[in-house]
């Protein structure tokens, strides 16, 4: 039995595998303030030569460029790969783009539906040809 003030061994388990990080420790204390900047949609990929540099990221930061490494990815996707919250995320996508660790662009666009009379006017025109 422990005393209140002594940590039981799971607690010093917990601590070790630092599961109770704060967010705002992961992006040293910075507010969400350029955030905007990132929709939940726009695509990340890492730059060609992000991983030449990686010995001085954070491994927050690291976990994206990695992530990433292997093409596009959403800022909704790399936050639940990686468990962190949305917000967190964005801020260190910022960092990143910032220092040329990472490359986006804007989502692909919906494709924009033909009228419908043209494809009638394809289909007709198929059908007298080929019965």
């Amino acid at each position: 039995m422990t005393t209140p003030q002594e940590p039981d061994r799971d607690d010093i388990e917990t601590l070790e595998s630092g599961e109770l990080v704060r967010p705002y420790v992961i992006i040293n204390g910075r507010g969400f303030s350029d955030g905007n900047r990132f929709d939940l949609v726009t695509l990340v990929t890492a730059s060609a030569d992000s991983e030449q540099r990686w010995g001085q990221l954070d491994p927050e930061m690291r976990g994206v460029v990695d992530l990433c490494d292997g093409g596009y990815l959403s800022v909704a996707e790399i936050a639940g790969h990686l468990g962190l919250p949305i917000g967190i995320v964005k801020v260190l996508l910022v960092d990143l783009a910032e220092q040329g660790y990472i490359l986006t662009r804007a989502p692909i666009p919906p494709a924009q539906l033909a009228d419908i009379k043209v494809l009638q006017e394809v289909l007709d025109g198929l059908q007298a040809r080929f019965g």
